[in-house]
């Protein structure tokens, strides 16, 4: 059974390096070398050990070294530039796109991937195919473009490799620990986790949504693993990246599809642009053709609520003969 909750222990941060938080929540440290060099000033051992994760590293660091990079006039300064540039950074003055079209009335993208490489501590991706989609993120934060990323958040993903005493490549997977990672659980306004619902072989599949903070971008990744969910087949869509069976992966793509759309919708967001990097998310198509006939009314009333399922099962099928 994989986990569902775990218990994380918060740093108390004195005030003057408060900053250090809000800059270990947003990925920007990704790519951005000064706040690098700021996580391995407090301490480069373990900033190596945690695999360059600075969530976990605050986690972990004694509080006597917080006690002391509190009272050193030298770190003081460097934390205080970074944090000057990290707030002129999402302020969005200067931005690529802010200049050459303004602010008002912007268009906004909605990317869609089955996995994002952002950084090695974050392991929501295989291999190139996530490595094109974080750095469209990245970019798309750099340049002030308005787009939000929607994928999935694993419990497994890419694995390590490693050679046993004959020499023989092995892989091992490792969970990932969501408490210790730069993610925020969206919540309803009296603090419940905000689900969505997506149906599947005659019941309900429910996901929570996480965010991610890419700089300027937000990035939504949706968890099927909760006791919301009670057959364990569900809880397991998102236990591993292209995990599991033809099945499996089928599932995997509904939820992409169908409940990446309706998570946008219900965080209040309404994309002009779709992009699917890749077919992982096809069924994104279906889900907005339903919308579009609902909002013009291009079928009665009494058709809406069965329009979609039985062609999603008829999909499911021939995908799975296949």
């Amino acid at each position: 059974m994989k986990p569902i909750r775990k218990f994380a222990v918060v740093p108390k941060l004195p005030p003057p390096i408060e900053a250090l938080r809000k800059l270990a929540h947003n990925l920007r440290w990704a790519w951005d070398h000064r706040t690098v060099q700021l996580f391995r000033r407090l301490d480069s051992e373990l900033w190596e050990s945690t695999g360059h994760n600075p969530v976990l590293m605050l986690g972990k660091i004694e509080q006597s070294r917080l006690q002391k990079a509190a009272g050193d006039e030298a770190f003081l300064a460097h934390l205080d530039h970074v944090e000057r540039s990290f707030d002129a950074y999402l302020s969005g003055e200067g931005a690529w796109f802010a200049r050459r079209h303004g602010k008002k009335d912007a268009p906004l993208v909605a990317y869609f991937s089955a996995e994002f490489g952002l950084t090695e501590s974050l392991s929501i991706f295989a291999g190139g195919l996530g490595i094109l989609a974080g750095d469209h993120l990245k970019s798309a934060s750099d340049l002030g473009v308005p787009l939000v990323g929607v994928g999935l958040l694993y419990q497994q993903a890419s694995f390590r490799q490693r050679l046993n005493g004959a020499a023989w490549q092995q892989e091992v997977f490792e969970d990932n620990d969501f408490a210790n990672l730069p993610l925020e659980l969206e919540r309803e306004p009296g603090g419940n986790p905000l689900m969505v619902t997506v149906p599947m072989a005659g019941h309900d599949v429910h996901a929570q949504i996480w965010k991610v903070q890419v700089g300027r971008i937000a990035l939504y990744l949706l968890d099927t693993n909760i006791a919301r969910n009670q057959r364990i087949e569900d809880r397991a869509i998102t236990a591993q990246l292209y995990g599991g069976d033809r099945e499996t992966r089928m599932r995997q793509e509904l939820i992409l599809g169908l409940g990446g759309n309706r998570a946008l919708e219900a965080l209040g967001l309404h994309p002009t642009v779709y992009h699917m990097n890749e077919g992982h998310s096809a069924f994104l198509g279906l889900e907005r053709v339903k919308t579009l006939m609902e909002q013009h009314g291009f079928f009665p009333r009494e058709l809406r609520a069965g329009f979609l399922q039985p062609h999603l099962h008829d999909a499911h099928a021939r995908r799975s003969r296949s």
